[in-house]
């Protein structure tokens, strides 16, 4: 039996509840972070790769997470129809709002888009897969619809962090097992660039709290928390017996990534807001015991 989703419609656009301006200084800073730290394929070490050292368990996490990867596509026509840059029906500040938007969203899908080339010539150079299987295998699933059931922009922004973390730390984890110093390096560029993309998000959450109150944001996070799967959970073939077996192999639980929201909070924690970040922390505190 296939786990794989019925497709979605195409999202809503979100509105936006941050001034433009605000926005535009967040992604100016980001898109200079990830200009400052540019990497490209061909600094690996490729003649140091030696395939033996993989372990089998090695070899199914990295299919994985290249499918995951290579997900981009899907990933960035979200974004692009959920902040739309087109269209003369849109007011002005949304206009200006998802503008800026656009500017961060075109260097993170550049980045991304180098983490899938990476992860597919990995597989070819260490043997895991052939390029025509590989291919077939990654368009079959690539083509499939990627949609979230958020309704504004904040929700989105939290997911978005939340997976960034989750990311990041599954990489860490990986390198922190893995033994072979081609997959350890890639690894280790990986979780660098997750910690950039999810500083970003963070940014722009902080800016939603200081402008909306943590008690007025706090509703949002929790949706988000309480639907949140990590990408690809509901389409790609077998994805949770997979992550299942993935994550025991690294000792990792996306889970963990919620403590950033609680660190976030954290921050607005004044007598007014206490009240929420405690209920915030007990709400994550339920969440990860089930």
């Amino acid at each position: 039996m296939s786990d794989t989703a019925p497709p979605v419609s195409s999202p809503e656009p979100l509105r936006p509840s941050l001034h433009p301006a605000e926005l535009g200084k967040l992604t100016r800073k980001a898109v200079s972070r990830a200009d400052t730290h540019h990497w490209s394929i061909e600094e690996l070490p490729w003649k140091a790769l030696r395939p033996e050292e993989l372990t089998e368990t090695d070899r199914s996490v990295v299919r994985f997470i290249t499918f995951i990867e290579d997900h981009i596509p899907g990933y960035l026509t979200y974004f692009l129809d959920a902040f739309p840059v087109s269209g003369e029906d849109l007011a002005i500040e949304e206009f200006c709002f998802n503008r800026e938007y656009f500017r961060f969203l075109i260097s993170w899908a550049n980045e991304e888009e180098r983490h899938a080339s990476v992860l597919t010539r990995y597989q070819i150079e260490a043997g895991i897969s052939d390029p025509d299987t590989l291919l077939r295998e990654l368009a079959e699933e690539g083509r499939k619809k990627f949609s979230l059931p958020y309704e504004s922009p904040v929700q989105a922004f939290t997911y978005t962090l939340v997976q960034e973390k989750a990311t990041q730390l599954f990489y860490q984890r990986f390198k922190a097992v893995a033994t072979e110093p081609v997959l350890r390096e890639l690894l280790h560029r990986l979780a660098r660039d997750e910690a950039r993309h999810f500083a970003f998000y963070t940014e722009i959450l902080t800016a939603y709290i200081t402008r909306h109150g943590l008690a007025a944001t706090i509703p949002d996070l929790k949706d988000v928390l309480s639907t949140f799967r990590m990408p690809l959970a509901d389409t790609l073939n077998g994805y949770w017996r997979w992550s299942l077996r993935v994550a025991d192999a690294v000792s990792y639980n996306h889970t963990e990534a919620y403590g950033a929201l609680i660190r976030l909070v954290n921050n607005f924690s004044t007598t007014k807001g206490g009240a929420s970040t405690a209920d915030l922390a007990e709400f994550i505190h339920r969440i990860r015991a089930v």
